[in-house]
């Protein structure tokens, strides 16, 4: 009854006019900026956080949210027609997708990949629903101990679940971390890591850093892409699949909206880790396992449901816990945090109506994508004929503007383009640069509840393991560290990321 009452003040929320409108806007820039190469959430919630700033906080999350949705879902349209994937997790629905298209069922794809979206953004929204009020009373119990301990299984589990090398991935969570505690200490008022320059006092600007190592790095990224594949529109000719088709991708799409569920929840899970999890597994249970790379209508229903359910369960963690789980998550905290919003439990209890509506916005926003995104695949697909080399500039342009719109400094728009070019340097060296962000993010945080813990216990280190819920969090990092680390499961790791790519 207490959740169908909070459901009704969410919709109550979502639902006035404002709200509405920006939830449209959202998923209507996520979706546009999604299908474009290579610029998939992170990028775009980075380069159009700037534009939520004088936005009420509820306004301002639930475009965000539209935008991240929105972003997830355009990637797969460029991916099956043009076989350019507009993000990462999109990958993997090019595979099949785009030999579907090839054959004349482009169609088919679009709006298996639409419906297997649908559904799976839905019951992952019910999941959070139902889930995000028992996880909140849990999260009350724990202390600034227990935060530490679960913050670094959350970094832990990102340098697990981070795709290439685990080296590589611990040196961007260090990094990260290190460009965490520059400013100036909160209990000392020493200036840390600042170089006598005196605009780092106050740290490295969160949108700098994120803007930077994907918008710009991206971009340049982009640039050394030559030409796209083949456009297959004009072979769309239906998009209702036959009943052959609707029985073979059903099964798809529950195990998908299961797998990216799942995924989603964990600390460095994401949609791109569902997405090739939930091939991997529709390529081994199907009964047609030798068509697919061929054209497979599950290789297209599976990867695209579990992408979509990822992209919702993530916030579960975000919004109870107050940590986020990947990088695009990281975002959303630091989008939170400027508008003067603590996440955590105690969003829920001192303002649920921001809690509510941000969910039941969820909905609203998978129905507007379904309506939003098939009539207009003729519109994208002519946008992406536009040459980027003619498209990145005005990409640049907003990018900076959104930059300094944040303090109105010079100063942030060359740190921006310094964390561009050291963006463009990690991909080249194959370091994924979200464990980066999380670091970045946590932290601070990780520090705070670190020296609080210490207060508290006055100076006894060992709070951490006498503590038992602290305890069980860092026995669970440990074992995860080692169990990732044996030759079999670090194997097994690396193909699920390379699977078919």
């Amino acid at each position: 009854m207490e959740l169908l009452n909070n459901l009704s003040l969410g919709f109550e929320t979502a639902f006035t006019m404002q709200n509405l409108l920006y939830c449209f806007i959202g998923c209507l820039l996520g979706t546009l900026i999604g299908v474009l190469p290579g610029l998939g959430p992170i990028a775009t919630i980075a380069m159009l956080l700037p534009a939520t700033y004088a936005l009420p906080p509820i306004a301002a999350l639930i475009m965000l949210a539209g935008i991240y949705y929105g972003s997830q879902y355009g990637g797969s349209t460029t991916a099956i027609l043009l076989n350019i994937p507009g993000e990462t997790s999109s990958v993997v629905t090019a595979i099949d997708g785009y030999q579907m298209a090839k054959r004349g069922r482009g169609g088919v794809a679009l709006f298996t990949a639409g419906m297997g979206s649908f559904f799976a953004g839905c019951v992952a929204t019910l999941i959070l629903a139902g889930f995000a009020a028992p996880l909140a009373e849990v999260a009350f119990k724990f202390g600034p101990a227990e935060y530490f301990s679960l913050m670094v299984l959350g970094l832990i589990g990102a340098v697990v679940l981070a795709s290439g090398s685990l080296i590589k991935a611990v040196g961007m969570i260090l990094l990260g971390l290190l460009l965490g505690l520059i400013g100036t200490d909160v209990n000392s008022g020493v200036a840390r890591y600042s170089f006598d320059i005196p605009q780092l006092t106050d740290g490295i600007g969160f949108v700098s850093v994120a803007m930077g190592v994907f918008g710009f790095a991206e971009i340049m990224l982009n640039l050394e892409k030559k030409g796209a594949g083949e456009s297959f529109l004009n072979k769309v000719t239906t998009l209702i699949p036959a009943w052959s088709d609707i029985k073979r991708m059903v099964p798809s799409i529950l195990r998908g909206t299961t797998i990216g569920s799942l995924l989603g929840i964990l600390p460095g899970g994401g949609a791109a880790l569902a997405a090739f999890g939930a091939y991997t597994v529709e390529k081994k249970a199907s009964k047609h396992s030798d068509e697919f790379g061929k054209g497979a209508i599950e290789g297209v229903a599976g990867p695209e449901a579990a992408n979509n359910a990822a992209a919702q369960t993530s916030f579960i963690p975000l919004l109870t816990l107050g940590i986020p789980p990947n990088a695009v998550m990281a975002l959303m905290v630091g989008a939170m945090t400027i508008h003067n919003i603590q996440p955590g439990p105690q969003v829920m209890t001192s303002n649920p109506t921001l809690f509510w509506g941000l969910i039941a916005s969820m909905w609203i926003g998978n129905i507007m994508l379904i309506l939003l995104n098939l009539p207009l695949i003729g519109i994208w697909v002519k946008l992406l004929k536009i040459p980027y080399r003619m498209l990145y500039p005005a990409i640049l342009v907003f990018c900076c503007i959104g930059v300094y719109t944040v303090n109105n400094s010079i100063f942030d728009i060359f740190i921006t383009a310094s964390f561009g070019v050291i963006g463009y340097m990690f991909f080249k060296f194959g370091c994924e640069p979200a464990p980066l962000l999380l670091g970045f993010v946590l932290g601070p945080m990780m520090e705070e509840n670190f020296r609080r813990a210490l207060l508290l216990s006055r100076g006894d280190f060992t709070t951490f393991v006498t503590r038992p819920l602290s305890l069980s969090l860092l026995i669970a990092a440990a074992l995860l560290l080692i169990i990732v680390t044996l030759p079999a499961i670090k194997k097994s790791r690396e193909e699920v990321f390379t699977e078919e790519l």
